[in-house]
């Protein structure tokens, strides 16, 4: 396991283009979740997105296709809690690929503690418009039960609703990382964003 994540800040987007333009903002843990697309478009997207995180020294997340992962050799996976019923985590880790785990309750976390994952994402930390959820908000008091229950070595992503004026709540309530997606890529200036919450996160 990894006990460091590569970034305070850990853009979500839906397309590669954006880990090119992210990534040249300074970005450097960026997660790739593509949806509904044909296996001809997913590879070449996943390969678009791998291209330009090697030009930005970006750290790249996948969500989900791990076997594609696995052929690509991309540097992590993260993976919902329904995808660890099929996922090869053996293979996975055979490949050396760090993996996240997605979390929402106390039985989630203890399933994905059993697997020993390289990071757990607790979420929604706030309400979200983006994803259809069955969870409540779960609040940043809920970061530091997670922390308390998986220890200081474990790395602890926040993610859901979360702004860059919120992210540095998240950080000081025990997160190591702080995911958003429409802070980012919804943004005006998206480049100038990544710079505003590297500040933010960064004391």
């Amino acid at each position: 396991m990894n006990s460091r994540l590569p970034s305070p800040i850990y853009p979500v987007v839906d397309h590669p283009r954006w880990i090119e333009r992210l990534g040249s903002a300074g970005a450097r843990f960026i997660q790739l979740r593509l949806k509904d697309l044909s296996p001809e478009v997913l590879r070449a997207q996943v390969i678009e997105g791998q291209e330009a995180a090697a030009r930005h020294n970006v750290r790249l997340v996948l969500n989900d296709y791990w076997q594609l992962a696995l052929e690509l050799g991309i540097d992590y996976i993260h993976i919902g809690q329904e995808d660890l019923d099929t996922a090869d985590l053996e293979q996975i880790r055979a490949a050396r690929i760090a993996f996240g785990i997605s979390t929402h309750s106390h039985e989630e976390l203890e399933r994905a503690l059993s697997v020993q994952p390289d990071y757990v994402a607790l979420g929604p930390i706030w309400e979200t418009k983006l994803k259809k959820m069955i969870w409540e908000p779960q609040g940043v008091e809920k970061l530091t039960e997670w922390r308390r229950i998986i220890g200081p070595e474990m790395p602890l992503v926040a993610i859901g609703g979360i702004t860059k004026e919120r992210a540095p709540s998240c950080l000081a309530a025990g997160a190591d990382s702080v995911a958003a997606v429409s802070d980012f890529i919804a943004s005006p200036d998206p480049e100038q964003q990544v710079e505003a919450w590297l500040k933010a996160c960064s004391g």
